[in-house]
């Protein structure tokens, strides 16, 4: 099932879980500055180990939040800016 597909109360559900940790947050902060990077990137910018960051990356690119391109060797990190202001919707009506 497609994420907009979801159920709006469950769309938002999963969007915020996805934002209810403080390194997640900390990693769409640091991408809103960026137009794309790496995994390594933003462990530099994290007191996190690197498989811990990889984990908090994929539960935002789950989520919708983030899109992941891959360019091997690494995978290139954006935003789902769509997907944030989908966010800002549904929580503003609350």
């Amino acid at each position: 099932m497609a994420q907009h597909d979801l159920d709006p109360g469950l769309r938002l559900a999963k969007l915020c879980k996805a934002v209810g940790h403080p390194a997640r947050l900390a990693i769409l902060r640091y991408l809103a500055g960026r137009n794309t990077c790496t995994c390594g990137d933003i462990v530099d910018q994290l007191p996190l180990a690197q498989s811990t960051v990889s984990q908090h990356l994929k539960v935002l690119k789950d989520a919708g939040l983030i899109v992941g391109e891959v360019d091997p060797p690494r995978v290139c990190y954006c935003l789902n800016r769509h997907a944030l202001e989908e966010l800002k919707r549904a929580v503003a009506t609350l």
